[in-house]
């Protein structure tokens, strides 16, 4: 099968949020590959008419939409499963509605709460209607890959209004006030098989031999500085279904009620904080989640038994009529 892989347009001196993304397009292509399909690469361009002949002269089966952002922002990530759906395009992946509806953070929780499902507690401004006393995460809106989060992005709440003010003149964007959990983090990735929604092995986010009194959080420094303390300390550990089989079905349960809400394909991945009470609490729902091989889905996936081909293809099928 010829498969398109149709990356964002990431300049050279783009944060490595960004670069990321051309380093996941390479391996999926990669991938593909050695599947035996041909698998040619290509910048995504926002216009129809560009994006039509893009296609007519690449002629693949299906895209492979590996399209995070446009000019950096990833509020604009469903411009291209919007425009791919308009061709009549197959491709890989969550479609445009539901990019829209999960990249509107404090938006998609009040869809979580409305379906019964458990999120913490939020405020957002100008009002910051419910900022009772306690700590809170100040976070953005509408953008992923941990942007602006840092340790003083935990603050105590009558502190928020001007974090989030100074963070939205940093970077730009609304922001918002998550109550903030101090308990345990859990990674739960989700792979589309013959339609239904495949949890794979759960993966808790542990902080080892983290400073007391530091927030515990998955920060920016964490994820995108691989040298640093905040990523090597910050270990993924597998086997919550045998250790607290009752956590693992909640967490299970509970992320599979999440992708029908919000209609997500391929591959999601829905991050949790457990409270002191053992209350698995929704923080976000990822559809389109990291990629690349070291990513948090490629090792969940590793766990079931698939390597890192053998994934990039089963998200491939699913996007097959």
């Amino acid at each position: 099968m010829r498969i398109l892989v149709l990356h964002s347009d990431v300049p050279p001196d783009a944060p490595p949020e960004d670069r990321d993304t051309l380093i996941a397009a390479g391996a999926i292509s990669q991938a593909l590959a050695s599947r035996g399909h041909q698998a040619p690469l290509a910048a995504f361009v926002p216009d129809l008419a560009a994006l039509r002949a893009q296609l007519a002269a690449q002629r693949p089966g299906v895209v492979f939409n590996m399209v995070e952002g446009i000019e950096g922002k990833g509020r604009l990530a469903h411009i291209a499963p919007y425009l791919l759906e308009e061709i009549g395009m197959p491709y890989t992946g969550t479609g445009a509605d539901a990019l829209i509806a999960t990249g509107d953070k404090p938006g998609a929780k009040r869809l979580l709460r409305m379906a019964g499902l458990p999120t913490p507690d939020w405020s957002e401004p100008p009002a910051w209607e419910g900022l009772t006393p306690g700590r809170w995460i100040v976070k953005a809106a509408d953008e992923d890959a941990s942007l602006g989060l840092d340790d003083g992005a935990v603050v105590e709440a009558d502190k928020v209004p001007d974090r989030a003010e100074d963070c939205a003149g940093r970077f730009g964007g609304p922001w918002f006030a998550e109550r903030y959990v101090d308990g345990r983090e859990f990674n739960v990735s989700i792979l589309e098989e013959a339609g239904t929604p495949r949890v794979l092995p759960m993966a808790e986010m542990t902080f080892e031999e983290w400073p007391a009194g530091r927030p515990r959080i998955v920060g920016y420094i964490a994820k995108w500085d691989e040298a640093s303390f905040e990523s090597t300390r910050t270990v993924r550990r597998f086997g919550v279904e045998e250790r607290e089989p009752g956590l693992a079905r909640d967490l299970r349960t509970l992320s599979e009620r999440a992708w029908s809400l919000f209609g997500c394909r391929g591959t999601a991945r829905v991050d949790f904080r457990v409270d002191a009470d053992g209350q698995p609490l929704i923080l976000e729902v990822n559809p389109n989640p990291g990629i690349a091989p070291d990513s948090g889905l490629a090792a969940a996936a590793a766990q079931a038994g698939l390597s890192y081909p053998e994934m990039i293809e089963r998200i491939v099928k699913a996007a097959l009529p």
